[in-house]
């Protein structure tokens, strides 16, 4: 199954933390379920071309789902979040992308 690099990014991470990193030269994006390293590299390669960005490293986590429960006082609803990838990619030293800049 070949994905597009549109498919294989699905969208950047906007938290505290994301925000820090990006400083440093580390970006994280939720991506796709089946897509590897090397197919995360190319993405970003592919998609930030007009920058000239060069992926230097890629670290992928699987978050897990969480237990929720809501609802009125007797009634809990019981349920889960959906569990999804999120990529960290490392750019080489004095690169970086021009979208999390404007966050």
């Amino acid at each position: 199954m070949s994905l597009t690099a549109g498919e294989i990014i699905i969208r950047p991470v906007i938290s505290e933390k994301s925000m820090d990193e990006s400083q440093r030269g580390k970006y994280t994006f939720a991506v796709h379920n089946n897509a590897t390293k090397i197919q995360i590299k190319a993405a970003v390669e592919e998609l930030w071309k007009k920058e000239g960005v060069r992926v230097v490293s890629v670290n992928i986590l699987t978050t897990k789902s969480k237990e929720k429960r809501g609802g009125m006082r007797r009634s809990r609803v019981a349920g889960h979040t959906t569990p999804w990838r999120k990529a960290i990619v490392t750019l080489a030293p004095g690169q970086k992308i021009e979208f999390f800049e404007a966050v």
